[in-house]
């Protein structure tokens, strides 16, 4: 029923670098791994709803609303400029380890808001993934199996990266470095919104 192949993309796409990813190793170099656990939930509650909406709604909504992915695009680019500017901002404050910067909440809606998602619905999932509760079903388990130790992996790098005895790798330049790639991230996804206009 499940395809290696399906196995396959969905591993390497979510091992690539993006928005969620750098939050959860930004939560391993503020608060460690153990504290960043509550993180994983949130995004695989995140890439669900996203994924079933955006697959139920490709080809429906947008037929009679052709702006909305352009609209979606620009909304997700604006949030992730909020959370770079906010791990910025934040990069020489002292952190409590109760009050860690990365809240579930943020990562959940930058989760909700990665244009991954899309790609996964659109080009990852096989179509009978819309037409059947079955396949459905047994693709979102593998799915969310994936991404426990994928999120598990991000939160353990940016642990590792915290803990190194190297004095440029510190939670202060960290955390930019974690800014500016979501930064890199909004520019392009708001420009080729801009572009599609």
């Amino acid at each position: 029923m499940i395809s290696w192949l399906f196995i396959a993309l969905v591993t390497t796409i979510l091992f690539t670098p993006g928005p969620t990813n750098t939050l959860l190793a930004s939560s391993g170099i503020q608060v460690g791994i153990k504290k960043s656990f509550r993180l994983i939930p949130a995004e695989a509650l995140g890439y669900l709803i996203a994924i079933t909406a955006w697959g139920f709604l490709i080809g429906r909504v947008t037929t009679h609303l052709p702006i909305l992915p352009v609209i979606l695009k620009l909304f997700s680019s604006f949030y992730i400029i909020y959370l770079a500017i906010k791990l910025w901002r934040t990069a020489n404050v002292e952190h409590q380890l109760n009050q860690p910067t990365i809240k579930a909440s943020e990562l959940f809606c930058a989760t909700l808001l990665n244009p991954k998602a899309l790609l996964f619905a659109s080009a990852i999932f096989p179509a009978i993934v819309w037409v059947s509760v079955d396949y459905y079903i047994a693709h979102m388990l593998m799915f969310i199996l994936l991404i426990l130790p994928i999120a598990f992996i991000w939160t353990l790098i940016g642990s590792l990266l915290a803990n190194n005895k190297i004095k440029w790798v510190n939670q202060s330049n960290m955390q930019k470095t974690a800014s500016l790639v979501l930064m890199s991230f909004s520019i392009p996804m708001s420009y080729s919104a801009l572009l599609s206009l």
